[in-house]
Formats: structure tokens, sequence, C-alpha cells
């Protein structure tokens, strides 16, 4: 059985958006201009074609890859999620060890919904893992590819 994918409801939405627009727009289009570079003749040595089947090609891997994420998702509910540990949709409150006054907030959710920008993590990220199942209070050392981090976990909420 594959594995589940974890999502809010508005990264599932947005999942499914995208779906929609390239099974619809971005489709169609492909195939216009695969039959546009058919109708310039010889395939054999049309680069026009090739580069509207290579378009293809990414194009239906995609459409498969979110048709599988879809099929997986299981839609979590903020009002549901427990705050005595890090789980997926928690935020935690970090203090750097290594920093002394530096805190730091991350949320933790899947790969899918990760954006380092807006302080989004990937439970399967080197931070997140680590993080996943510790309580308020408990000292963290993560191993990430450019050394150590030390963190004290100060708090863990829903936002």
């Amino acid at each position: 059985m594959s594995e589940r994918v974890y999502l809010t409801k508005e990264g599932y939405n947005r999942l499914k958006d995208e779906l929609s627009r390239l099974t619809s727009e971005v489709r169609a289009e492909v195939l216009e201009k695969i039959a546009e570079a058919r109708a310039h003749g010889d395939l054999s040595e049309n680069a026009e074609y090739e580069a509207a089947r290579e378009e293809q090609r990414q194009l239906e891997g995609r459409i498969g890859e979110l048709e599988n994420k879809l099929s997986r998702a299981t839609i979590l509910d903020p009002k549901n999620i427990r705050t005595d540990k890090v789980y997926i949709l928690t935020t935690v409150k970090l203090k750097n060890l290594d920093a002394d006054e530096e805190v730091i907030e991350y949320t933790l959710v899947s790969s899918e919904e990760a954006d380092t920008d807006q302080g989004k993590i990937s439970v399967r990220s080197p931070v997140g893992r680590s993080l996943l199942g510790k309580a308020v209070g408990e000292k963290v050392r993560i191993n990430v590819p450019n050394g150590e981090l030390h963190y004290e976990i100060l708090e863990i909420f829903v936002k």
C-alpha cells in the first residue's frame, strides 16, 4: 500500500486546482503544439515536434504525480491536532542553544506544502524528523549537512 499524503484543506485544494488546470488548459495547448509541428512534415528531423512531445511527457508525468498524491491524501483538520508533542501541523517555538537569544518558529507540514519562506518545514526534513514526537522543554540535537543544530523546545501550538 502506498504511503498516505497528509495535507491541509488549502494544500489539497491547491493540488486539485493545479491538476484541473493541467488537464484542461495546458494539455490542450500541448496537443495543439504537437498538431502544429506535425503539420510541418517530416517528423524524423522535426525538432519542434520532438520538443512538443517532450513537453507532453513531462506534463503527463506531473498529472500522474498529482493524481497519485490526491488519491492518497488525508486532509488534516487543525482543530484535531494535539499540542502535547510535536506533530504534523503543529508550530514549534525553538530556542537556538548555540545563539543564546535566538528564537525560531517552524510549522511542520508535509513535503507537498513545505515553504521555508513561510516557516513551513517538511516533517521529512532533518529538522522536521528530529522534532517529531518531542515535548516542551526537551533539548534536540539535529544533524544537518553543514553541522549540528541545538535547540530547546519552548512552545508547541496550532496556528
